[in-house]
């Protein structure tokens, strides 16, 4: 009888993770705002640290039951990171001005199609706030432990349970469903497609924590053009900007399917050194 364990987590035990980080959140959270006057922290501060050790808390235990190093964990692949970083990453990056244009496009239909609350509006507001500790949030920390987490835990579970396509859309709509929001949720979808196509393809973390930091870091730019600048100013470079990120998008998408659409992991290893013996 084998000794292997069960591939984790399943559907159920992925939701019950994200419900156990949720609460790990909440009481992080709640202790830190009762002390931020004394440790004369900021709301984004606050979030910074709620975050950060919410997710340790988390990822502490399932990586201790699960017996998992922080090497496979960001990079379980017979590749180099350097290959990776290299050979991957650049195309990766091509794709964002593409990705924030047609999500951005259409965040603003479904906006008109369903008005954002007042909640929502400060939300938004927050997410996309200049404070430093905000940016560092959105910008880094968020992308990085969420990779960890839908792409590093559970798509890599999915991928041991379930065939291919089941594994990268169910991750996707976990990874959409958590933002709890319709705006957040199908942009989120869309991009945990990508995210999980890229992660099945190169077992590593790295290009999907590339991308979504140059996403979430493009999305905060661009809110704070629109609020320095009126859309006027940009009514004219539409077609040009929109064109030339559709190229970007097209030498990237290309550039992806020649590396890793068959055997990736052989494309993406360096040489063996075969002078000797």
């Amino acid at each position: 009888m084998s000794n292997r364990p069960e591939p984790f987590p399943t559907g159920f035990q992925a939701v019950l993770l994200y419900v156990a980080l949720l609460l790990c959140e909440v009481l992080v959270g709640s202790a830190l705002r009762d002390a931020s006057v004394a440790l004369g922290l900021t709301r984004g501060q606050c979030d910074a640290l709620t975050l950060l050790l919410g997710n340790g808390l988390v990822f502490a235990v399932v990586m201790h039951l699960r017996k998992l190093t922080y090497r496979e964990l960001f990079h379980d692949s017979s590749s180099s990171v350097r290959a990776t970083l290299v050979l991957v990453v650049p195309p990766v990056l091509l794709l964002v001005p593409a990705l924030l244009l047609a999500i951005g496009t259409l965040d603003n239909f479904l906006v008109r199609l369903a008005p954002l609350s007042a909640w929502e509006e400060q939300f938004f507001a927050r997410v996309t706030s200049q404070d430093f500790a905000s940016v560092v949030v959105v910008c880094f920390l968020g992308p990085v432990l969420e990779e960890m987490l839908f792409r590093g835990v559970i798509l890599k579970g999915f991928l041991e349970r379930f065939p291919r396509p089941q594994a990268i859309l169910g991750s996707a709509v976990l990874f959409g469903a958590v933002h709890m929001n319709i705006y957040q949720f199908i942009g989120g979808v869309l991009i945990g497609v990508l995210l999980g196509w890229l992660y099945e393809r190169t077992r590593s973390l790295v290009p999907c924590i590339a991308l979504h930091i140059a996403f979430n870091t493009g999305t905060v730019l661009l809110a704070a053009v629109a609020q320095s600048a009126s859309a006027s100013q940009f009514g004219d470079a539409v077609v040009s900007i929109w064109a030339i990120a559709t190229v970007a998008a097209v030498l990237g998408t290309f550039a992806l399917r020649r590396m890793l659409s068959s055997r990736p992991v052989l494309l993406l290893t360096e040489p063996r050194d075969t002078s000797s013996g």
